[in-house]
Formats: C-alpha cells, structure tokens, sequence
C-alpha cells in the first residue's frame, strides 16, 4: 500500500477559519481525511474564491464550470479527474498557478490557455493528452516553470515557446515530439532546467545554447540527436545519462566521444595543419609546465608520498600553499564549525572568491586509504551533482596527511544553529520556513528521482542544512552518501544522525531513498517547530497503528517563540505537517517519494 492509499493528515479546518477571522485559537486534534466523489459545481458559485487545492484524493468526473471565481491557485492534480481540459479556463485572469498533473485528462490543450497574462506555474504533466503544444503558451509572458511531460504530444516544440523570457524550468519529456529542437529556446537566459528525454527529437542541438548561462539542469536522452554538444557548462558538467540513446552525440562529455575535427572539401589545408600543430605544442608545454610545477610541491610537502598528492578543481587549478595562506595555517580564528570527521575554516583565495574548506581529521588509528577513498567517494558525487539547493563542490586537496574539501561558503550558517539561537528567531518566520522545507524536498528529489543512479544522502539532518543570507537552503555532507545500484550490497556500517535516521535501520542496512525521505520528515517538523521533534515523533509512531492519531495538538507543531501563522502561511503549515507526518510512518512503502513531496510544496 502506498502513502496515496494511507488516510491523508489534516489539521481542523475550524483553526483555519479561527485565524482568518482574527480569533484567539485554540488546539485541536489532527484528523485524517480523504475526498472522493466528483468536484461539486457549488465551487463556482464562489465567486471571491481564490484558492482551490483538493490534490492527493480521489476526485472523478469532470472539472466543474470556474470562470464565475477570482482563481489565483486551483490544484486538482494527482486524483482520477477525465473529459478534456476547459478551455473556459482561459477566462480566469487572475489565475498564476495552475495544477492539473496525474490525472486522467485527455483530447488537446486548448489554445485559450495562452490568454492566462499572469499564470506562473503550470503543470499538465502525467495525463493522457495529445496533439500538438499549443502556441498561444508564449501568450503566459510570465511564466516560471511549464510541465507537460508524460503525455502524448507530437508535431514539433513550438518556436514561440523561445519568447517567454522568465521561463525557469520546462519539462517537456516523455513524449512524442519529433523534428529539431527550435534555436529560439537558447534565448531563454533565465532557463535553469531543460528536459526534451524521452521523445523523437532529430538533428544537432542549437548553437544558440551556447548562450544559455543560467542553465544548471538538463537531460537530452532517449532521443535521436546528433552532433557536438553545445560549450555550456550545463551540458558539459551533466551526468552521462543525461545524453544516453541517441544517434550520434559527441562532445567534451562524460560517456561521449570527441568530436571530430571540422573540414574543408575532406581536406584539411596546410594553414590549418600548421594551426593545430601550434595548438598542440602549446597545449603540451602548458602541461609539462603544470606538471612540473605538482611535481616541485609535491617534493616540497611530503617528498615520501609525492605520488598521493593532487590538488585539482572544477573552477581552475588550485595550489595548497594558496589554501595554507588564507587559514594562517589553519588557524582557529578562521574556523566556522567543528564535527567529528572534520572541520570547516573560511577561506578567501588569490582570486578573491571566498570558499569553505573541509579540513579531514586524521586520528592515529584512521587509515589513510581509507580515508581517501571516503574523500574520493564524497568528491565523485558532488562533482556529477548541478543543483541550486545542493552545495557547490570547487575542488580539492587529498593527500594522506592533508585531505582537503572547496565548497560554495555559505554566510548564514546550517539550519540547526539558526534555530537554537534566539537572536535568528524573529527573521526566521514562517514564509521563511516554509521555504526552506520547500528547497531540501527538491534537493532530495534531484538526487533521487534525477540522478542516474539515484544518490541517497544517509545524513540528512539540520546540521547538514545551510542557509545564505535570504535563507535559501543548500543540502550539504554528502561524505556518507553512496551511489544506489541495483542488488547493490547492504550498508556496512551505520551513516547518519540519532534522531533523524529511519527506525528500520536498527534492524537492517539496506540502503534505499525511503530513508532519507523518513529525515526529511524529522527536518520538515523541525522546522515548523524550532526545534528536535523528539518525543513527538515518538508519540506519532506509537499512534500510527491505531485508526486515528488522537493526542497530537496543534500547539505542538507549531514554534511557539513566533506570532500565529496569517491565514496564508497556516494553510501552507498545514501542508507541511501533513507531508511530515506521512513521511515518518512506520512502513518505509507507505511514505511518499521525494517527488511526490517536491509537487506537494508548490506554493
């Protein structure tokens, strides 16, 4: 049984109205709650209605007549809704979040859909549609994310799409769309994730993509492209399943061969030979000088070992004597935090870019190789990992005595201590909260759900949370995360945090994402609360079996250091307490995937 099929958590809908009202509130107890049965035609009566989610349950039927209503949200998605799509909803103007998403909708997208001037977010992604993308889309000029994966759409991806400038994140995968990726989407400079996998796309990738400088996310596979790849670090950087089954991809690309050098009439001219045979001895001085220089620190550090030192960086080459000067040797006055396999210390570089270095600890009895391989292990994640929400690996040192981590420096500090310390409390509302809940859930489903093999991360914990100054949180300690294979062999030793692990770790090792998805919900509380859930939790999980959680009030979900929620934040918190207490329930099968909790927080 699934965590769709479980009785969903909700908090009264009585508190709710209290607070809209402006009334004192007082606790009331979780129910649990599932809809069914078809959308009732009274909602469009509602003329001042804002707002209509009834996700997640099991709604039939047809999309009832809306355009009477002041819409800004209405989220039917994930229920077994049929017919085609209205294109009345064209008519609600006001309308910036649209979610229809694994349903059973069939028949095209109608073109009224572009008249939607403020629509933000739209998400038709798992339905039963067909037909051609409409064109009129460019007609929602602000648009931030448009998903219309899972389907069965043909023809071709419309040109115009290239016009919406605050386009974000297009997921047009899975698929029948075919022909030429139009050159017109590599003027989307805002654009952070492009997934075109799963279709019948032919010919080279734009040249126009050169240009896509924001781009951090992209999967082209399971097409039948061919050609170089664009020379953007998005495509450059990508895991290589990201280019897997297509005609003929070549490029400076994991997974891809080199491209083949460009001639004239099959004949290369002597101008040109004389050219590449500069190129190539410059290259080759270049490197004997690099070498060279590795080999002179190499025998000045530890001229025993000078086989085991390497210094290497995704940003450029990085001298450990750069890294020595800038922590005055490691001095205490430049550490930002201490844990048990090592320390951070800030760092500011000759080029000016300010990084947190990872300093090892090495006991006596550590074993070096060992050690290196954890540091080798961390190192071959990150540098296949291109997140907004996970930190950002620079480079590094590993030698037996010096092991050394680059990251992003991140001012704000991890999650844990903004929460225990006083002075962060009164910045740190709810919006604030919700959002970080909101950027570790989409940092977990990358790992999960986009990476190939999927990562599971083992630590997820508070103190692995950090926050810049505008508290946008980076997921961070991927050193005990390991790559998932299938039948791969069990866990030897325990990964993790007490209080946060998966209680089926105690009596297995099996790894799997369901455990990080079980600290997700530890977090998620944690958050909301201000605090360890602690005993909470274990009250949660002693109810769990019974039919109905009795006991659980809302004032203990709530951090009672700040004001009440306003109504909008309160129904947001309610949608987080609902998805942590599902993720935390006994049965690692009934807990909800991280996509699953990722669609959920789309505010």
């Amino acid at each position: 049984m699934d965590w769709k099929q479980q009785h969903h958590l909700q908090l009264g809908w009585d508190f709710l109205q209290q607070l809209w009202n402006h009334q004192p509130y007082q606790p009331h107890r979780f129910w649990f709650k599932r809809l069914y049965g078809e959308v009732s035609e009274n909602w469009g009566k509602c003329q001042s209605l804002q707002s209509l989610k009834l996700s997640n349950n099991r709604l039939s039927g047809r999309i009832p007549q809306l355009e009477g209503t002041e819409l800004h949200v209405l989220d039917l998605s994930s229920n077994s809704l049929v017919g085609t799509i209205p294109k009345e909803l064209g008519k609600l103007s006001s309308l910036f979040n649209l979610s229809l998403a694994e349903n059973k909708f069939s028949g095209s997208v109608p073109s009224e859909i572009g008249m939607l001037a403020n629509m933000q977010y739209l998400n038709l992604a798992a339905n039963n549609l067909t037909g051609f993308i409409p064109e009129q889309l460019d007609g929602c000029g602000k648009l931030l994310s448009l998903n219309l994966s899972r389907n069965g759409f043909s023809g071709s991806i419309p040109l115009e799409l290239g016009s919406i400038q605050s386009l974000q994140a297009l997921d047009l995968s899975h698929n029948l769309l075919m022909n030429s990726i139009p050159a017109q989407l590599g003027g989307l400079q805002k654009l952070e994730a492009l997934n075109l996998s799963h279709n019948e796309l032919l010919g080279s990738i734009p040249s126009s993509f050169d240009n896509m400088l924001s781009l951090t996310v992209v999967d082209i596979s399971y097409n039948q492209l061919e050609g170089p790849l664009p020379n953007n670090k998005a495509f450059q950087e990508a895991p290589v399943g990201a280019f897997t089954k297509n005609r003929g991809l070549c490029g400076n690309a994991t997974g891809l061969i080199a491209c083949p050098s460009a001639t004239r009439g099959g004949k290369k001219s002597n101008k040109s030979t004389i050219v590449i045979i500069a190129v190539i001895s410059g290259i080759l001085f270049f490197v004997f000088v690099v070498v060279g220089v590795l080999c002179l620190i190499c025998h000045t550090q530890e001229p025993q070992n000078e086989n085991q030192f390497k210094v290497w960086s995704l940003d450029g080459l990085l001298v450990y004597e750069d890294i020595v000067e800038a922590t005055d040797a490691f001095n205490s006055k430049h550490c930002v935090g201490v844990g048990g396999t090592a320390s951070v210390y800030k760092a500011q570089l000759q080029t000016d870019r300010i990084v947190a270095v990872k300093k090892l600890h090495m006991l006596q009895d550590t074993d070096g190789e060992a050690m290196l391989k954890a540091l080798e292990s961390e190192i071959h994640i990150l540098s296949g990992i291109r997140h907004r929400n996970i930190l950002k690996l620079y480079g590094f040192c590993a030698h037996p005595q010096h092991p050394l981590l680059l990251y992003e420096f991140i001012e704000g500090g991890s999650l844990e201590n903004i929460l225990t310390d006083e002075n962060y409390v009164s910045n740190f509302g709810w919006m604030k909260r919700l959002n970080v809940v909101k950027d570790v859930a989409n940092a977990l489903s990358y790992i999960h759900h986009d990476c190939s093999p999927p990562i599971v991360h083992r630590d997820i914990s508070s103190k692995n949370i950090l926050l810049d100054l505008e508290y946008g949180a980076y997921v961070s300690d991927f050193g005990t995360a390991r790559l998932l294979k299938p039948n791969g062999s069990s866990w030897t030793t325990f990964a993790g945090t007490f209080g946060y692990c998966a209680p089926e770790l105690a009596y297995t090792m099996e790894p799997n994402e369901k455990c990080d998805v079980y600290s997700f919900g530890v977090v998620a509380l944690e958050v909301i609360m201000g605090k360890h859930p602690g005993d909470l939790i274990s009250n949660f999980l002693s109810l769990s079996s019974t039919s109905t959680a009795q006991g659980i009030h809302l004032k203990d979900v709530l951090d009672p250091r700040l004001l009440p929620p306003n109504n909008q934040a309160a129904e947001r918190l309610i949608t987080v307490a609902n998805l942590a207490f599902a993720c935390l329930r006994t049965s690692p099968q009934s807990r909800p995937t991280m996509h699953q909790v990722s669609q959920e927080l789309l505010f």
